[in-house]
Order: C-alpha cells, then sequence, then structure tokens
C-alpha cells in the first residue's frame, strides 16, 4: 500500500533506494515508481544523493613511488617550480590559505539534525516489513502501520526502543494495531543510529515489568537518512 502522506512518500522513496525492501513490497514500489513520474523523479533525487554523499570521502592518495615514476617518465623530475614546491615558507602559506578555506566552507557544509527511518519486520521474515517508524529532526516520532493486524481482546502490543548503550529496553506506550502513533521527541529521548526498536505482545494493559514480557512481533534498526 503506498501511502497518500508526501513525507511518508519520500521516506519510502528513500527506504527503497538504500534497500531496506524486499520480495513484493519492492515490487511494489518499482510497479508505483514506473508509473508515477513524480515518484520516480524523487527516487533519481535520493540515488543522487547517496552518490554525492560519497564524493565527500577523502580520495584515496597515490603511492609515493607511483608519482616518482611518472616523474622519471615524463621528464618532469626536477620541475622548474621545485625550489618553490619544496620551500616550508611556501607550504606554511599555502597551508593557511587552505584553512582559510575550510573554515569559510564549514558552515554552509553544516548538514541539519539526521532524520531517522526504521523498518520493523517480524523475525526471520526480512522481506514483509509490518511497520515503519519515522524520526523527524525534531526529535519526534510516528509509527505507521504497513500490514493489517489482529490479536487476542486479552493482549497489548507494546513499543520498546532499546539505545545503544542503555542496560535495558524502555517502553514507549501501547500502540493500537493498524493505527498510526505519534510519540513527542520529549517521550522518545534521543535517537542514534542502529538504536534498536520492537512490537511485542504483551498482556492486557502492557508487560507487568519494565521489560518485554512475550514474543516479539517486530522488531528493526535506526537508520540516518
Amino acid at each position: 500500500m503506498i501511502p497518500q502522506d508526501q513525507e511518508e512518500r519520500r521516506l519510502l522513496i528513500a527506504e527503497y533506494v538504500l534497500g531496506l525492501h524486499r520480495g513484493e513490497r519492492a515490487v511494489e514500489i518499482e510497479r508505483w515508481l514506473a508509473e508515477d513520474e513524480d515518484a520516480a523523479r524523487l527516487a533519481r533525487h535520493w540515488r543522487e544523493h547517496w552518490v554525492g554523499a560519497a564524493d565527500l570521502l577523502p580520495a584515496p592518495r597515490p603511492p609515493a613511488r607511483l608519482w616518482r615514476r611518472v616523474a622519471r617518465e615524463t621528464g618532469l623530475a626536477r620541475p622548474w617550480w621545485h625550489a618553490g614546491w619544496a620551500s616550508v615558507s611556501v607550504w606554511r602559506a599555502v597551508s593557511a590559505a587552505l584553512l582559510v578555506a575550510v573554515v569559510l566552507l564549514a558552515g554552509p557544509l553544516r548538514q541539519p539534525a539526521p532524520v531517522y527511518t526504521v523498518v520493523l519486520q517480524a523475525p526471520g521474515e526480512s522481506a514483509r516489513p509490518g511497520w515503519r517508524v519515522t524520526v523527524s529532526d525534531g526529535g519526534d516520532l510516528r509509527l505507521t502501520p504497513l500490514v493489517e493486524g489482529q490479536y487476542a481482546a486479552n493482549r497489548s502490543v507494546q513499543f520498546w526502543t532499546l539505545e545503544n548503550d542503555a542496560p535495558g529496553p524502555r517502553s514507549l506506550g501501547l500502540v493500537e494495531p493498524g493505527r498510526s502513533l505519534v510519540i513527542p521527541a520529549s517521550q522518545v529521548g534521543s535517537v542514534e543510529s542502529g538504536q534498536l526498536f520492537e512490537l511485542t505482545l504483551e498482556p492486557q494493559g502492557g508487560s507487568p515489568k519494565d521489560r518485554p514480557t512475550g514474543p516479539v512481533l517486530f522488531i528493526g534498526r535506526a537508520v540516518a537518512i
């Protein structure tokens, strides 16, 4: 089911480009991209975004022996600018200029706080996502169902998260199957890449303890986009 909300569509396409959807869900998204030019354009944008991000990685430095070989074969082993190139004062001036450039460019290159997404899947069924979690740059969390779910009246579905350095999981409240849920940033707390989220089936009213006691229904980890 392709969502109608534009923000949800944007995140769904980003997840697809990252390879987070498989099987029938991926086929559905591919069919949508083939039929919807705006969606296809957004998918191209995301692909270019990730390729562009790779360009920010430092380029590998060729080994010194390769430069020496190039110099020998091109006859530029000792070019006219060799004296200046080897000058400490010249290098100091160049380094100072580069430092100024980096400082001036640092502001525009700063990125806003990451937006996170989590695809919650049934354990052992990676091709069948059941819920999607999105965390805005303001920290608010939205839990969206991707499948229908029915459970016994005397059972409750509870939402949990486990911070990377936390000793145990923390409850984010009860979830009504098939309905979206928005949790404010004050309750969610900070989110990091790799942070665990899960839904468990608990006794009516939630777990009687400060940890899950029932089976895991869906589970996934946060990914920054």
